[in-house]
Order: structure tokens, then C-alpha cells, then sequence
């Protein structure tokens, strides 16, 4: 199935879907089949390994940093130690899906060191807004993943654009990547303003000075060991592949899938898999690949469906979530890597055409070169 920009506008039926139905029945049957399967359980040696692998890294590209000196090829480590940061961020998320341990407080303190002390960015903030986002993915009102920033994922929000933004949001889906070099920055600067802003925040004061002392730790060993033009480079690459990173990485799940309309009524299962699209490999081996660079978010449709499991169960899962769509003939999307990106990139530029002026010709403002 290829994604849909259109918005998801579901039958009388599926809107009056209640408890113990029909709609919730699908995804009740879905789960008994998943649990006799084994699948349900956590995977904590999976992890553990990914810790060890994934600290080992660090410390060597921390090792590589003070072996190279006063070098430009510093850049290079700017560069892994963004993806590494990525993949701990990862960890982070996955540690607030509770899919590491079966504990929830044990989850958390795992999720809120990485998020604090080794990404940088605020635990609580992510937890708030990602949880709203699963509960009511690309539900317009509801789901802050669809909301305005920079970046338009709605016509009604494109169409307010106006001086330079107006400029950008016509063009943004050629210019969703270079965008995301900046999305780093972004993520630290939102998650620092929720803490000092949101409302009934946990453990808001141990959140800010944990981050206090990360960011200022680091931006402070690498102006003291570097010349001020290489720290600056150095800071400005790691937050640029930190954050095209993270959005190439969350992007294709979700853009460029049906929105619902912010009042319809559409049980879960239906919810998850319509709003949802995963990125493949042709093979089991590519996917493996695909899991680790993406953190499992390609299995995105299952992520949705059962957010506590562990990602290496993810795939097995998938085989059996696409027989049950099958039955049930309900849309189950899969996108290559290359099909994703295209895909997000001519949504974005199809919202962004919102943004003309009412007097342009909607053929020529199709065909015009940017």
C-alpha cells in the first residue's frame, strides 16, 4: 500500500466502536496470538549487549578526541559521537516504552540518566509528549508530533506561513534535510523550556541540573581542549548529525500517512496500523541492518500496536501483524528507505504548496523549479 496525505475520514461504523466490540475485539485476538508466540516478554541480555557495545564506542571516540589534539579531522568525531548520541537517545526512548526491564521506576532511572546525562535533553519532556503522540498518532489537536514547528504538517497550519517561513514551508519538503541540522539544537532548546515552563513537571529540579551539568561539562572540555574555531565546528557538526539523525530516523513513520480528524472515534488497532508505515529491507539480513540504524522504529506499525516490546521481537511480530491485517483486509503500509523519504518529502511539499498565494496557478505553481 502507498501512504496517503489525505485525511483518514472512517465509516459511521468505525466511529461508534466501543468496548468489547468488533474494532477492540481485532486487536484482543492480535495479542493472543503474539503472546502464544512468546513474544511478550523482555529481552534484557539484548540490551545489555547494546549497553556495553554502545559505551565501548563512546569511549573510544572519547579516547579518538584526546589522541587527536588540535586536528580539524576532529570533525569526525563530532560526527560518530552524534550517531552514538542518537542511538543512546534510542535506548532512552525505549527505556520510557519499558521495554528494557519489566520495572517501570527501573526504566525510568535507566531512560533518565541517558536522556540527561548522556543525550542531554529532558526525560520528563519526551516521556509528556511522545506518550500523547502514541495515544492519538497523526490525530489532528492531539498528537504533538503533528503540530507546527518550522515545519508545516498541516494545510491550516501552511497556509498562516508568512515572510521568510512563508518562503520555507513552500519548499520544505526539499528542504526537510537541511532543516534537520538544525533539529538538534531544537530538541535540546524544547525539552530546556518545558522544564523551566511545563506544568507539573517530575522531578523538574533534578531534571535541570542533571542537564546543567551534562551540557556544561561538555562544552566546557571541548573549548578547553581545542582552539575556539574547532570547538565551535566540533559542536556545530555533532548537533547537525545528531539531529538529521533523529529525524531521518522518526520521520518515515508516521508523514504522509492518513491524519484523523480530531473528534473521530477509531479503535486502537485500527488507529495504530492506518496511521503507521514501516521501512524494510528486501532481506531478513537488511532488516536486521534497518533495526539497528533506525532503533527499531522502522517496525513502526508494531511498535505502535504493543510499545512495551523489546525491539528484537519486533521483527518475528511483524510477520504475524501483517498475516492478521491481511485477514482482516486492513491497509498494512511498507515503504523501502528510498520509498519513505520520497514519500515524506512530496507530502511535505504538497502541504507546503498551502502556502501560495491564492492568485497563483496551482499548474504552474506545480511545475515551477525551486
Amino acid at each position: 500500500m502507498s501512504s496517503s496525505s489525505s485525511t483518514l475520514t472512517p465509516p459511521a461504523s468505525e466511529k461508534r466502536v466501543a468496548r468489547g466490540t468488533a474494532g477492540s475485539n481485532n486487536y484482543r485476538h492480535l495479542k493472543v496470538r503474539v503472546r502464544d508466540a512468546g513474544l511478550l516478554g523482555r529481552r534484557k541480555g539484548h540490551y545489555l549487549g547494546m549497553g556495553i557495545v554502545l559505551a565501548v564506542l563512546l569511549g573510544g571516540a572519547v579516547t579518538g578526541f584526546i589522541l587527536l589534539g588540535d586536528s580539524w579531522y576532529q570533525l569526525l568525531i563530532a560526527a560518530a559521537v552524534g550517531i552514538l548520541l542518537t542511538q543512546f537517545a534510542f535506548l532512552a526512548h525505549e527505556a520510557s516504552h519499558r521495554q528494557i526491564l519489566t520495572s517501570g521506576p527501573a526504566n525510568d532511572k535507566i531512560g533518565r540518566f541517558l536522556a540527561n546525562f548522556v543525550v542531554g535533553i529532558s526525560y520528563q519532556w519526551w516521556m509528556n509528549k511522545h506518550n500523547k503522540h502514541h495515544a492519538m498518532p497523526n490525530t489532528v489537536g492531539k498528537d504533538p508530533d503533528i503540530e507546527f514547528d518550522t515545519i508545516s504538517f498541516q494545510t491550516e497550519d501552511a497556509k498562516k506561513a508568512t515572510g521568510l517561513l512563508k518562503w520555507i514551508t513552500q519548499r520544505q519538503g526539499y528542504l526537510f534535510f537541511p532543516l534537520l541540522t538544525l533539529e538538534g539544537l531544537n530538541l535540546h532548546r524544547h525539552s530546556i523550556v518545558y522544564l523551566f515552563t511545563g506544568e507539573r513537571v517530575k522531578d523538574r529540579r533534578r531534571e535541570i541540573i542533571s542537564i546543567f551539568i551534562r551540557l556544561s561539562l561538555y562544552v566546557a572540555a571541548i573549548y578547553i581542549f581545542l582552539p575556539v574555531g574547532i570547538a565551535s565546528a566540533f559542536i556545530g557538526v555533532q548537533l547537525a548529525v545528531f539531529g538529521v539523525y533523529m529525524g531521518a530516523s522518526f520521520a518515515p513513520n508516521h508523514k504522509g500517512m492518513p491524519m484523523i480528524p480530531k473528534e473521530s472515534r477509531i479503535d486502537f488497532f485500527s488507529r495504530q496500523v492506518l496511521t503507521s508505515r514501516n521501512v524494510m529491507a528486501r532481506t531478513a539480513f537488511g532488516n536486521r541492518v534497518l533495526s539497528h540504524v533506525f532503533g527499531g522504529l522502522n517496525y513502526q506499525v508494531e511498535h505502535h500496536l504493543f510499545p512495551s516490546m523489546p525491539r528484537a521481537n519486533l521483527a518475528p511480530v511483524a510477520k504475524i501483524v501483517r498475516e492478521y491485517c491481511h485477514e482482516l483486509k486492513v491497509p498494512y503500509t511498507v515503504a523501502s528507505v528510498t520509498q519513505s523519504y520520497a514519500q515524506v518529502i512530496v507530502y511535505l511539499n504538497k502541504v507546503g504548496l498551502s502556502a501560495r498565494d491564492p492568485f497563483d496557478c496551482p499548474m504552474v505553481g506545480e511545475f515551477r523549479p525551486y
